[in-house]
């Protein structure tokens, strides 16, 4: 079980002697994490070398590794709405009740964002999280601002809205709570089954068109998911829950994301068939993206888990964007350039057609009936 600490600071660890280069320690894969180091981010100067000092070792293996525990803090934000104007991104709006992802995925492109706090986007963003308890709060007050304007809010854009601390936070549900009171419009993107929880909330604002969620399946190989993603649910569990929300009425996408040449990519037609098969009625699809720290950290898991792979995968990587391992301009991070990204594009369009679901935009949500409902302040009203 997670060790839940709240209130808890993080930052850089205390600087004290460099330690011997006897005593450091290799890094290496830890069960049930994603990231093998925890290097220090682009704003904090020199490295984090593992030293042992005698307490670590265990009879069976020399350098086994401390398993790093979970531990949340509170993130005190005064805002929850995030706005992006991005050309490549279906959505303005979005939410993230937590910071981190206790999930793990190595190639979370959301990493690099925990270095903003003085954190490792390695294992520290998988284990020192942030909560933001305020955030149902937050959003009901800015929805009752006079300028605001309604459009789809995208729950989870940065990390997952229902890795494992949901189960004792309940964020997402809150949230959920206060868009169905002000019938506002919502999309969920996760990797967890553990959103079934909240089908009743879901089911009911998507018979006003106001909910839908996407679900994302990167490979059907139970093991590469397992040292992949963790502590996201299981392929099998993933495809469970699109059936379970296409059964209670709510539009489900499946999201192909991402597609890794050479260690996923030969999965896209099995994935879609499945999916549709489950009952998902759209695709949508990225490819690998490396950017900032995660070059290094996906790196170092190839090296780890797939040695014989890692110089093929990253090599084409590369080539997806033009010879550069990653590229940011708007309308190829996503699905990079050039023949392999465009061979990927026609499998994966090829495949929809061939179930019928071949929409890669999300459901169109019904923004007109936004509503400001009255506050329950026990105030008597002058008119009725």
């Amino acid at each position: 079980m997670s060790k839940i600490s709240l209130g808890t600071s993080f930052g850089p660890d205390i600087a004290g002697a460099a330690p011997s280069p006897d005593t450091i320690l290799p890094d290496k894969a830890v069960k049930g994490r994603g990231a093998v180091s925890n290097r220090p981010g682009r704003y904090e100067p020199g490295d984090r070398p593992k030293e042992d000092d005698g307490w670590e070792r265990e009879e069976e293996d020399e350098f086994a590794p401390t398993k790093p525990a979970t531990v949340v803090g509170i993130d005190a934000t005064r805002s929850i709405i995030a706005r992006n104007n991005s050309p490549d991104i279906p959505f303005d709006q979005s939410i993230n009740p937590y910071r981190g992802c206790e999930h793990g995925c190595v190639y979370c492109y959301a990493r690099p964002t925990h270095a903003y706090l003085g954190l490792s986007p390695g294992l520290d963003f998988e284990t020192k999280l942030l909560a933001k308890p305020d955030a149902a709060r937050l959003l009901e007050r800015e929805l009752r601002s006079a300028s605001y304007r309604p459009s789809m809010i995208a729950l989870g854009s940065n990390t997952d809205p229902y890795q494992p601390i949901e189960k004792r936070w309940r964020l997402s549900r809150q949230i959920l709570e206060v868009l169905s009171r002000f019938n506002h419009p919502v999309g969920i993107t996760t990797k967890s089954a553990r959103v079934v929880g909240d089908i009743d909330l879901l089911a009911d604002m998507a018979s006003r068109r106001l909910a839908m969620v996407a679900v994302s399946v990167t490979t059907l190989d139970r093991d590469l998911s397992r040292i992949m993603e963790p502590r996201a649910s299981t392929p099998e569990n993933r495809l469970a829950a699109i059936r379970a929300l296409s059964a209670a009425g709510i539009p489900v996408a499946l999201s192909v994301a991402p597609i890794i040449p050479a260690l996923n990519d030969h999965e896209i037609e099995k994935i879609i068939a499945e999916g549709a098969k489950a009952g998902a009625s759209a695709v949508n699809w990225v490819v690998l993206r490396l950017p900032l720290e995660i070059k290094g950290l996906f790196s170092e898991w190839l090296n780890e888990h797939r040695p014989g792979k890692a110089k093929h995968v990253l090599s084409l990587v590369s080539d997806l964007h033009g010879g550069k391992i990653y590229r940011s301009e708007f309308g190829k991070r996503m699905g990079g350039g050039g023949p392999y990204s465009d061979l990927i594009r026609q499998r994966v369009l090829k495949a929809a057609r061939q179930h019928g679901i071949e929409k890669r935009q999300w459901h169109e949500l019904d923004c007109s009936k936004f509503r400001v409902p009255e506050k329950d302040d026990g105030q008597m009203r002058l008119f009725d």
